[in-house]
């Protein structure tokens, strides 16, 4: 893996330190510290602005743009792509004296520190800034998002005049008139400001797709006069500020940010109402009070989904803040929201979800928010319809989910993405049967999952088809997960998920039929289901082609790939990663490179379907082919080398996965934080070393320990109790906080849980 860390931050358990600020630095920083609460993020800019490079960002879920594409003679091209949006800049300060501004890629300063303290929530900065003039103020910066009122953010700014007395100014407002990089414009109408003595206000609409956001900023700062300048697109509140040497003052800023999604005349109408009370919200906030319930949330959060880690303080950071950032990212506030492959923290991929939030997120979900979960699922329920009509657009029938998407319609303008790879459909479905295995969900799968998982194997029995003499059916003209083969004939992974897919529908059809005839039979009509279309499926799913080799056990990732020419991949030189700007797009099709796990990644997925010999071969066959150019590859690599007791590999795999974005492994930490191989980082643990694997019927467990560590602990969330679970290098101590008496698997053996701890031996 020709990759390396750049460490740059202090290590700390808890916190992700930043002493001296270094320029080069300055993008990756702001990913690394950005905040989010799933409903908003915004990036870990400087609020008193930078003049270096540097991306303001500051996002809304599901607040999007649109762009016309050219349009194709080519059926099943898409014409238009959708983005996510850069949005108001709500934290807009300057700080002046003596007519200077201050701005750390031009000025003087001195004792420079940015702390994100992980357990809280809030991050924080300060430095001092020596002016041209030797006069010195020390400068203290502290924000945080609200996660119990998603809509509320708060800044706080504290100045100290160390040498001097005088006065100081301080500009802050809303600025609208960002540029949005892909673009390389702005994407915002104002339709209105108001201010009043303690308060100011601004409301833009999107340019064309006719959405809002309310931005209400009130402050509070002992000050000597202020007033108000109003640009073009830009609302400020000056302030004067009267400075005493030695003195700090302290000015406080909270903000309510409210969002128009819906684009319905009645919600346009509701949504104008909502400008006066903004105001009146407001006035009611604390910003201390706000700081102890955010505080208070990130404690209870932490109390059932730590990660601890004796004796490796670069990865008990990494992992921590891998946690951190997907609680950031998600957490079941909002119905009909999505994870992008950014999060809130870049605009890199469009903001777009992609399958691995089913392959990858929800598992950190299932099993440390259930409602999250739910709630994930739930916008494939709601999109049905748009991927309804993706289907019709590419020959098909039922529900082609898209392979990038903001609103449920297909966003990628590849079309040998969009096209040709299937895994988005299939990870849907098995995203409904995973929740389902674990959660036992049975009605909300058959309320939001059936319809789907009807219309996605109707998809695959038309996408697919039958060999020359009917004797085996397959995919052809597909791209999987590997995405360096593409228009291949039977990719492995594509079949065994169409045919896991079409055996789970029939399965919930059948359990359906027996536990509700009526709602059956409703469900049938609803999508013309007839009882021929039900036998096509048995025997779509009993012949399905499966490439495999009985001698060597190697399942072949397509037909013909056993053939192609052979790369080395170490002899690559490293300045020619990524291969995509380094190598005509063409030439990274004509060998057997693989970017990612393939076969691999349908072997993690369906586990207990595979023995261990067979896991073996293949993992020994693909790994030195891999050259892991996409995030997400190292976990697979890691939870399954460690399943095979390849220690040395698995650990050197899964340093890469928890530490991408603070070590800025791939060199493009600046464009936004990888939020899916961030999931991923957290299955490394608890699939790879603790040896989890979820796709039986009952949970198993086989915990290693990797010789680097002294112990490890985890927890999950599963069957309304919180499974606790400590490693050492001797023995596992297992217990229930709630002791519901729940039965799992270790090393093979069954185990019921209570409260007390059960001790088994580690089997090394």
């Amino acid at each position: 893996m020709a990759k390396s860390a750049d460490i740059y931050y202090k290590i700390h358990p808890w916190k992700i330190i930043e002493e001296g600020f270094r320029k080069e630095y300055a993008m990756v920083s702001e990913s690394v510290f950005s905040l989010g609460n799933e409903y908003m993020g915004t990036r870990g800019n400087f609020e008193e602005g930078y003049s270096g490079d540097s991306l303001t960002g500051n996002y809304f879920n599901g607040i999007y743009e649109a762009a016309d594409l050219e349009k194709s003679s080519y059926k099943g091209m898409i014409d238009k792509t959708e983005f996510i949006v850069n949005s108001a800049n709500w934290l807009y300060t300057r700080i002046q004296a003596d007519n200077e501004i201050v701005d750390l890629y031009t000025c003087k300063f001195k004792d420079y520190v940015r702390i994100l303290d992980l357990k809280k929530g809030i991050l924080t900065r300060s430095y001092i800034w020596v002016l041209e003039n030797g006069k010195e103020i020390k400068l203290e910066f502290e924000r945080f998002l609200s996660m119990k009122d998603a809509e509320i953010a708060a800044q706080k700014i504290t100045l100290t005049p160390l040498n001097f007395s005088g006065d100081i100014i301080l500009y802050s407002g809303i600025d609208f008139g960002l540029i949005h990089h892909m673009t390389g414009k702005n994407m915002w109408n104002i339709a209105g400001s108001t201010a009043d003595n303690d308060s100011i206000s601004m409301l833009g609409d999107t340019i064309s797709t006719d959405q809002s956001v309310l931005v209400s900023c009130r402050f509070q700062v002992d000050c000597r006069e202020w007033s108000d300048i109003e640009e073009e697109k830009k609302l400020v509140r000056r302030f004067v500020l009267s400075g005493e040497q030695g003195k700090s003052i302290e000015f406080i800023k909270i903000i309510r940010n409210l969002t128009r999604k819906d684009i319905k005349e009645e919600e346009k109408e509701n949504f104008k109402t909502k400008w006066g009370k903004n105001q009146e919200v407001l006035h009611s906030l604390s910003y201390q009070k706000l700081r102890e319930d955010t505080i208070n949330w990130w404690k209870r959060t932490w109390q059932d989904s730590d990660i601890v880690i004796e004796g490796d303080g670069l990865n008990q950071q990494g992992i921590r803040f891998c946690i951190f950032q997907m609680h950031q990212t998600y957490h079941g506030a909002d119905k009909g929201t999505i994870i992008g492959a950014k999060g809130l923290t870049g605009e890199a991929y469009s903001g777009n979800t992609f399958w691995d939030t089913e392959a990858y997120c929800l598992p950190f979900y299932i099993f440390n928010n259930t409602e999250a979960a739910r709630h994930l699922l739930e916008f494939r329920y709601l999109t049905l319809e748009e991927a309804m009509e993706r289907a019709k657009t590419l020959d098909c029938k039922g529900a082609f989910y898209p392979i990038a998407t903001i609103t449920g319609r297909e966003c990628c303008s590849l079309w040998q993405h969009a096209s040709l790879q299937l895994q988005a459909s299939t990870a849907v479905a098995y995203g409904f049967w995973h929740y389902e295995n674990i959660t036992e969900d049975e009605e909300f799968i058959f309320e939001n999952g059936l319809s789907i998982l009807i219309e996605v194997s109707r998809m695959l029995a038309s996408r697919g088809d039958w060999n020359k003499d009917r004797t085996r059916y397959g995919f052809y003209g597909v791209m999987g997960p590997d995405e360096f083969q593409m228009m291949v004939n039977n990719n492995c992974y594509t079949n065994y998920l169409g045919k896991k897919t079409i055996e789970y529908t029939l399965s919930v059809l059948k359990r359906y039929s027996n536990k509700n005839p009526d709602g059956y039979e409703k469900i049938i009509k609803k999508h013309c289901l007839l009882a021929e279309e039900i036998e096509e499926f048995h025997n779509i799913a009993k012949h399905m082609y499966i490439p495999y080799q009985e001698e060597t056990g190697i399942f072949e990732q397509h037909e013909g790939y056993f053939n192609l020419p052979h790369v080395d991949i170490d002899k690559i030189p490293i300045e020619e990663f990524p291969l995509y700007h380094h190598w005509t797009y063409d030439r990274i099709y004509r060998n057997d490179m693989l970017k990612q796990p393939d076969v691999l990644m349908m072997m993690l997925l369906y586990n207990s379907d595979f023995t261990k010999e067979q896991l073996k071969s293949n993992y020994e066959y693909y790994e030195p082919r891999c050259i892991h150019e996409s995030s997400l590859s190292p976990s697979v690599h890691s939870i399954l080398a460690s399943q095979l007791q390849k220690e040395e590999e698995a650990y050197k795999f899964f340093g890469f996965a928890t530490r991408m974005d603070l070590d800025n492994y791939n060199r493009n930490t600046g464009e936004g934080l990888h939020t899916t191989s961030i999931a991923a980082a957290w299955m490394n643990i608890v699939y790879g070393f603790g040896g989890m694997r979820s796709d039986g019927k009952l949970l198993s467990f086989a915990p290693s320990l990797p010789k680097e560590w002294e112990g490890y602990a985890f927890k999950i969330h599963f069957k309304g109790d919180i499974l606790r679970f400590k490693v050492d290098k001797e023995n596992i101590k297992i217990s229930s906080k709630a002791g519901l008496g729940i039965q799992i698997l270790v090393y093979g053996k069954p185990y019921i849980l209570g409260q007390d701890e059960i001790n088994i031996p580690v089997i090394l």
